[in-house]
């Protein structure tokens, strides 16, 4: 698959239809990712698997993912927009 075509694939699944998690995937996907090292790609892949709701509770800060991988990916999506 190219490259085009894999970055489309993925910013029509980085949008979610929860504004919330639209303001940082879309931006994020835009402004970072084709910056990320190979293993970040993968761990931002694996994000867009998971349930909005999910994503919601970690975004929101209510809650963070048991794996390790998209507990990396939130940080860096959430460190963006609000750094430590």
């Amino acid at each position: 698959m190219s490259a085009e075509v894999e970055y489309k694939r993925l910013y029509w699944h980085s949008r979610r239809g929860m504004l919330e998690l639209d303001v940082l995937l879309l931006p994020f996907l835009e402004e970072v990712y084709l910056d990320l090292e190979a293993d970040d790609k993968l761990r931002y892949r694996k994000l867009l698997e998971c349930e909005d709701q999910d994503m919601f509770v970690w975004f929101m800060q209510r809650g963070e993912p048991d794996d390790p991988d998209l507990k990396r990916i939130v940080r860096m999506i959430l460190d963006r927009v609000q750094p430590r």
